[in-house]
């Protein structure tokens, strides 16, 4: 096993995340087959469209880009809420988090190439986008709505949906703004300086921040709360409690890299799968103090 870089965690990542949403993905799918085919066709056509596209933009290989067809789905599902309208579920802050990435990934590319820290242009694998998306869908997965009776939606918990939403919505955002805060912060950020120390190091270092980096990825964070807030009507105080919650997550991951990924405990998809935790254990800690 290589110290530095441990597959078995990429693979325990996939195995958290991946047998989880396939079979909630499969029992929804049998269900609205029956009950309501619309809410089916547009949610499978919808993320199958998403996992083509990112695989088309070359941000994903074709693995990835099943497994992130597949989270989706199973996050469209989770969010949604009657009366079904595509535009009013997870979709949309994770179509928001799909651009901002990519874009990211993009710009620079030639002076990333040059420092050697340019990501693989076939795209993302498998175990990154589970690592980046799947911990959202292992929170909203509880929101599921299971019966509909005189006219009211039950959920599986004693959350309600507003909460459960933000909590979900937090780690989506972190995982915008840490892929955003290290790719713009390589190219527009200078010398990164090491989180734990402040001591300048090389570009692509484990725990190695900049200014302009951090501000980018606050800013993303705000941006997919903003998106999928206003997707899953949650005002305000989704804004606040899951761009927070992005933002706790985004210094959360900072700080693993510069201690446990330095040291080879743990490599960058269980750092990503960790942080999206933490952002969404902060918007879970925020909302308990309303």
């Amino acid at each position: 096993m290589d110290p530095i870089n441990p597959d078995w965690q990429s693979k325990l990542v996939l195995l958290l995340v991946l047998p989880f949403t396939a079979v909630s993905t499969l029992f929804q799918i049998s269900g609205w087959a029956a009950d309501a085919p619309a809410v089916l066709i547009w949610t499978a056509g919808l993320s199958l469209l998403l996992g083509l596209v990112a695989w088309r933009l070359r941000a994903a290989t074709p693995a990835a880009a099943l497994t992130g067809t597949l989270i989706a789905a199973s996050l469209m599902f989770s969010t949604f809420v009657y009366p079904f309208r595509p535009w009013e579920t997870a979709l949309v802050p994770v179509l928001t988090v799909l651009v901002l990435t990519s874009v990211a990934t993009r710009f620079g590319r030639g002076h990333k190439e040059h420092l050697g820290t340019a990501e693989e242009r076939r795209g993302r694998g498998a175990a990154q986008v589970a690592a980046n998306l799947g911990f959202a869908a292992l929170v909203l997965e509880p929101a599921l709505l299971t019966t509909l009776t005189d006219g009211r939606w039950f959920l599986r918990t004693h959350l309600p949906p507003g909460a459960i939403f933000a909590v979900g919505l937090a780690a989506l955002s972190e995982a915008a703004a840490d892929t955003l805060s290290s790719e713009i912060g390589q190219v527009l950020g200078g010398r990164p300086r090491m989180i734990t120390t402040l001591r300048s190091v090389e570009p692509g270092t484990d725990g190695g921040i900049t200014l302009q980096g951090t501000a980018v990825g606050i800013l993303a964070a705000g941006i997919v709360a903003a998106a999928g807030s206003m997707a899953l009507r949650g005002g305000a105080l989704m804004v606040a409690v899951s761009w927070s919650g992005g933002v706790f997550g985004l210094l959360f991951d900072s700080l693993l890299g510069a201690t446990l990924e330095r040291r080879g405990w743990l490599n960058n998809d269980a750092v990503n799968f960790l942080s999206t935790a933490s952002a969404a254990g902060f918007a879970l800690m925020v909302l308990g103090r309303q």
